[in-house]
């Protein structure tokens, strides 16, 4: 499939690895140009540096016709518009988006895009419990070979109050959000502290999966 990839930077890095792996034909838009030129000289894909929300940034990537549009901007509002564009002006048959506002997931239903990924919304409607490493739920497949699975974080866990980014996990693997008592929702980054009692979205793949839960857990 041609599948397009606008903005993002962890999710993005995400989906290229685990699409090129099957053989989709990608094209990258994003607007960070040292992120681009990294992007470009390590997957050897066409990148288009410049803000995907915009009609002819997104004509210039020659993106007419596509099987798949993913859009990963932190602006939910930018994301609709990128979808809108893509449906509407490029024929693009298929458009997903992420937002950071759950409420928006039935707006933009409304809207017309179809496929629409939040984090706090996954927790809502999908997310089953875990009490322990041992009752880990796998709730959502992207993919054959893509899971999200929820970590309960256990006091006496090596990752408690140590950052993201000094956790040993595999390539292929992000934590996506922490669900932390009194907080509905915290969408991390590498300087993030785990916490007991914590709760961990993680998104990786079937062959990464055990490594990263051992990574967390032991």
């Amino acid at each position: 499939m041609r599948i397009c990839i606008a903005g993002g930077h962890d999710q993005a890095d995400f989906l290229i690895q685990n699409l090129k792996k099957q053989k989709h034909k990608l094209v990258v838009i994003n607007e960070d140009k040292h992120y681009c030129e990294r992007l470009s000289s390590l997957h050897k894909i066409p990148v288009y540096c410049g803000n995907p929300s915009k009609y002819y940034v997104l004509d210039e990537a020659g993106i007419e016709g596509f099987d798949v549009l993913v859009a990963l901007t932190s602006s939910d509002a930018d994301n609709l518009a990128i979808c809108q564009f893509a449906k509407r002006c490029f024929h693009v048959k298929k458009v997903i988006c992420t937002v950071m506002s759950p409420k928006n997931v039935t707006l933009f239903k409304e809207l017309g895009i179809t496929n629409v990924i939040s984090s706090t919304y996954m927790v809502a409607q999908h997310i089953t419990q875990a009490t322990t490493i041992a009752n880990l739920v796998n709730t959502l497949s992207f993919e054959d070979d893509i899971i999200i699975s929820e970590v309960q974080i256990e006091n006496e866990f090596k990752c408690v109050n140590r950052q993201l980014r000094d956790l040993p996990l595999p390539a292929n693997t992000i934590i996506c959000c922490i669900i932390r008592k009194g907080h509905d929702l915290i969408i991390p980054s590498g300087d993030s502290t785990i916490r007991g009692g914590d709760r961990l979205l993680v998104l990786t793949n079937k062959d990464s999966q055990s490594a990263a839960l051992a990574a967390i857990s032991r």
